[in-house]
């Protein structure tokens, strides 16, 4: 038989607990016409200082767990979780602004797409009446979310979901504050699980929001952020490498045809874009090595392979591999044009005339540079990835090779 856990967090609810308590009862009828046998119903009171307790220990068919102050949403939903005998969980707000009646719709789902969770959204097309700034910050919220995981996704903060329960520990640990929604998203796109949504509607609560839009909404933002980066880091700080270095070329770009332009002098505006365009180009050179080379990290704490792509594609083919050459060239291009340089001014030439060949010669040299230090890094944490299998070959154990690939 299959059970659906059903939990529901709740901070002073007693006006609508007992409602949204019956409306997620009623639904046994349905649910067992789409295969769900049983329904089990949790409310996780979070320190509540009015009726709510006593309401829900009043309501048959519930049951009740307290904590004895208020942890916050996301603890409360892991209270639940940990309580939840089901196979599947569900979870919803108490309030009353998501509906219930749509948890068969969500476990068909489930259960026809072998999906690992599936999404009520709120974006997806259905009747809201969520307000517009509200509305904004969740397309927000979704794009961002996508654009890191490179993998659609409508409604990354919805707090109507159903899942295996059998997934904890691939998206654990979550947060206990109201981020807990985008960062179960981030993690479960990032951990391949086949994640899917179904349109539901959405009334806007009765009385005032526990959510803060700004103070919230930058929480969700950082959380999505920082929970990517613990998986594919370079999908982010490529993003960043690639605009600093778009902004880098702009600048030669413009500096290049003033020169040809016969343009020597330079006034403060000129000078200050020759020290960004130096600044934007060994930034972007870092960062982009950086995010490679913490993939490597990365794959070496989840003894994973390594992913190295924007936009769910490589970069370039094995890209890091190719640092160490280029580097290389760059540097020695680097030295030979400074020394060019010094050797006209040393025999007559006006610094006016040779301080643009300085500035490229600073630029490949540092460039080239900071691409050897990331070669040697790569190089050091790939030998680390790849050592327990070696050690394994050397003992003449038979296992297959990982290697360490893009993903």
């Amino acid at each position: 038989m299959t059970m659906l856990s059903v939990v529901i967090p709740a901070l002073n609810e007693e006006d609508g607990i007992k409602d949204i308590m019956l409306r997620v009862l009623e639904t046994r009828g349905e649910l067992a016409t789409v295969g769900i046998s049983n329904l089990e119903l949790i409310v996780v009171d979070d320190g509540s200082t009015d009726r709510t307790p006593n309401i829900v220990k009043a309501l048959p068919g519930a049951r009740l767990i307290r904590h004895p102050a208020n942890l916050g949403y996301g603890a409360a939903l892991k209270t639940g979780y940990a309580a939840a005998k089901g196979e599947w969980i569900g979870f919803l707000d108490a309030d009353g602004t998501y509906p219930p009646e749509f948890f068969p719709r969500l476990c068909e789902a489930a259960l026809k797409e072998n999906a690992d969770i599936v999404i009520g959204s709120r974006m997806a097309g259905s009747d809201s009446q969520m307000p517009l700034v509200r509305r904004i910050g969740n397309m927000i919220f979704a794009n961002l979310v996508s654009l890191i995981s490179a993998k659609r996704i409508t409604d990354s903060a919805s707090g109507m979901r159903v899942f295996k329960k059998s997934i904890l520990p691939r998206i654990y640990p979550l947060p206990d504050g109201l981020n807990l929604t985008p960062v179960m998203s981030t993690r479960a796109l990032h951990e391949d699980l086949h994640m899917i949504e179904v349109p539901i509607p959405y009334s806007e609560r009765a009385g005032r929001s526990k959510l803060s839009v700004i103070h919230d909404g930058m929480r969700f933002a950082q959380s999505i952020v920082w929970t990517a980066l613990s998986y594919n880091p370079v999908q982010i700080l490529g993003l960043i490498s690639l605009t600093i270095l778009a902004l880098a070329a702009l600048i030669a770009l413009v500096i290049t045809l003033l020169r040809m332009q016969g343009v020597n002098s330079l006034d403060a505006f000129g000078a200050f874009s020759i020290f960004a365009g130096l600044v934007f180009a060994v930034a972007g050179i870092s960062v982009l090595a950086l995010g490679i080379s913490f993939n490597y990290f990365v794959a070496l704490f989840h003894k994973s392979t390594v992913r190295q792509g924007l936009f769910g594609r490589p970069i370039m083919p094995r890209v890091e591999r190719q640092f160490g050459w280029i580097g290389l060239i760059s540097s020695i291009l680097g030295i030979i044009i400074g020394l060019a340089a010094l050797a006209f001014g040393l025999g007559g030439t006006a610094v006016s005339r040779i301080w643009f060949y300085y500035l490229i010669s600073t630029g490949l040299t540092l460039v080239g540079i900071q691409l050897i230090i990331a070669w040697v890094q790569i190089q050091v944490l790939e030998t680390l990835s790849l050592r327990e299998e070696l050690i394994w070959e050397d003992m003449g154990e038979i296992e297959p090779r990982l290697e360490v690939r893009t993903a």
